[in-house]
């Protein structure tokens, strides 16, 4: 027997409670209570970016996945995070050993959001301009390819203390981005959720396609397009600060529509939230038992990899 969609929102939300409490305790080698400071400068600000990144970066995979019908869509594909990575490639050549440390990782975090926000504009000005979907998907694909040449052309110009800081980047990390950085990705999740809500119906009729949704009255550009400028907000807040994190905006969706046993956008969204911000606190806690810890994008890869592959053997 299925269970009532509010009792499985109920048992996410008990899950990732558990969760956000073994985050809190974990640090160094293990677990262990931190002290006041520890807790309030490192595993407090480093548990509510790994909650925001997660919830975010699921619910733009769940539109995407949506928009263009594609299993595997999520922020990566239309090229957001290549375009952070160019912006920070950009940072760290120019600035080389000039400036401090923490000035540099404040330098490169700046450049990331304005490179996955300069991508995300030119996305949207794009889909506003192409009627199909599948287009649309080859476009951000390519993009993406074009910014990852880029990259690597500067990497291959760019000295050693310049790759270090470049480099401490892309692994992904969910401390790099303070309280300041919260408060930017909290807003821009709440603006993508809110278009999500908005656009939440139409949500349900892209699902079986665009003909079907034109003649239902429903355009299928002005859905893609309020999809994707929430998606790429998102997207880009949390590449910004957190580095290129991939899987979740791929599994989570997959996951919440199992659990929802649903897929109307209105059950899916909350689900797909919670699961987002659960894979994500639980990929910060792997990083973190070891003695020394490990990148965020490598556990969330140890996390999603088995379950996207689960996912394309069922089909």
């Amino acid at each position: 027997m299925r269970n009532s969609y509010p009792a499985v929102v109920l048992s996410l939300v008990l899950v990732v409670m558990i969760l956000v409490a073994a985050d809190l305790l974990c640090g160094g080698a293990g677990f262990g209570a931190p002290d006041r400071v520890i807790f309030l400068k490192l595993r407090f600000p480093r548990m509510l970016t790994a909650i925001l990144a997660g919830a975010s970066l699921a619910l733009a995979g769940l539109q995407m996945q949506t928009i263009f019908r594609n299993p595997l869509a999520d922020p990566h594909i239309m090229g957001v995070s290549a375009g952070a990575g160019t912006g920070a490639a950009v940072a760290t050549l120019l600035i080389g050993t000039s400036l401090p440390a923490a000035l540099s990782g404040l330098t490169v975090v700046s450049a990331a959001f304005l490179g996955a926000l300069l991508t995300s504009a030119l996305v949207v000005l794009v889909a506003s301009k192409i009627r199909g979907a599948t287009t649309l998907l080859v476009f951000g694909v390519m993009l993406g390819f074009v910014f990852s040449a880029v990259t690597s052309i500067l990497e291959y110009s760019a000295n050693a203390e310049s790759l270090k800081v470049f480099y401490s980047w892309s692994a992904g990390s969910f401390i790099g981005g303070g309280f300041e950085g919260i408060a930017i990705m909290a807003i821009a999740l709440m603006a993508g959720l809110l278009l999500s809500l908005v656009n939440n119906r139409r949500l349900d009729v892209a699902l079986f396609g665009e003909d079907y949704a034109s003649m239902t009255g429903v355009s299928p550009v002005r859905t893609r397009n309020i999809s994707m400028i929430g998606s790429c907000l998102m997207a880009g807040a949390v590449t910004a600060f957190c580095g290129p994190l991939g899987f979740v905006g791929i599994v989570a969706p997959h996951v919440a529509r199992a659990l929802a046993g649903s897929s109307l956008h209105i059950k899916t969204i909350p689900v797909t939230l919670l699961t987002g911000a659960g894979l994500s606190v639980v990929a910060d806690i792997l990083s973190q038992v070891f003695s020394r810890p490990l990148p965020v994008g490598s556990t969330m890869a140890i996390i999603g990899a088995p379950i996207i592959i689960y996912i394309l053997l069922r089909r």
